[in-house]
């Protein structure tokens, strides 16, 4: 059994998504079994955080974890890159409170793991994945996320948009490091032209921008051209696996999800922590 961590530190600098505030982050190798951790150095006795389901916080239109008063805003994006390229522990240094939205996607993370390798860790206890034996669905008005038994691990999102650009869209993708690279990190995130007026005026999307979302009104995008042409569904799928990292090791399953959102996705992290017990 071989866990993984990072070969060397990795350093990013941008600006957060909601918050609008800069942070730094520093991803470093951590000790197996430790699993991905965030730690705010920036506050008293830098407290931790783990990237568990336990701590997740907050799920309006980003994933929150937190700990006591502290917490961490964003995660979805680098804990996908960090999953998506097989790391299994990681200290995750950071001086804010929200992640780095960088370009909207996860390709920088991912980048910046590739260019520094993977460190193996021999271990004889590396904790087993939940096993999905039977379907297991959550639904909330027409929207749904499920993880049904499967012989790999395999993502299905669709989505559905009365604007003309997005309309209806769906992408299914197999789980590996070289395809998730290639595939899944380089999609961005996506905003409505008619919804920004109401999250700026909710206090979100502060530090948003042209140059790290991409924006979709009645005649189309604001700032094409996209990196594929079902972008935003592909983006959910990143979404996904972010929040489904938080159970820790991925289980084999095939993920299916129609107009889901990170409440469902979390909800259904945690029916399959509770089934695993």
């Amino acid at each position: 059994m071989q866990q993984h961590t990072v070969a060397a530190s990795i350093a990013q600098t941008g600006v957060g998504l909601h918050s609008g505030v800069n942070t730094h982050v520093r991803i470093l190798p951590a000790e197996v079994g430790s699993g991905r951790y965030f730690v705010r150095v920036d506050l008293p006795d830098a407290p931790i955080i783990p990237a568990q389901v336990a701590a997740v916080s907050q799920t309006v239109l980003s994933t929150q974890l937190g700990k006591g008063e502290v917490s961490v805003r964003t995660v979805e994006h680098l804990l996908a890159a960090l999953v998506g390229m097989g790391v299994d522990n990681a200290r995750i240094e950071i001086d804010g409170a929200e992640l780095p939205l960088l370009d909207g996607s996860a390709r920088i993370w991912t980048e910046s793991i590739a260019a520094v390798g993977l460190l193996s860790q021999p271990t004889n206890d590396s904790p087993l994945s939940p096993v999905i034996k039977e379907p297991i669905w959550i639904y909330e008005g027409d929207t749904f996320v499920a993880a049904i038994p499967a012989p790999e691990t395999r993502f299905s999102y669709g989505i559905d948009f009365d604007l003309p650009a997005i309309g209806n869209q769906w992408h299914s993708w197999l789980l590996s490091a070289a395809s998730f690279a290639a595939e899944i990190a380089p999609a961005r995130t996506f905003g409505l032209l008619h919804q920004l007026e109401y999250l700026q005026k909710s206090g979100l999307i502060k530090g948003g921008s042209l140059e790290n979302a991409l924006v979709c009104g009645p005649d189309g995008w604001l700032n094409p051209p996209l990196r594929f042409a079902n972008e935003p569904v592909r983006h959910k799928i990143l979404d996904l696996v972010g929040d489904l990292s938080l159970v820790g090791n991925i289980p084999q399953a095939h993920f299916l999800a129609y107009k889901a959102s990170h409440n469902l996705h979390i909800q259904l992290a945690q029916r399959i922590l509770d089934l695993g017990r």
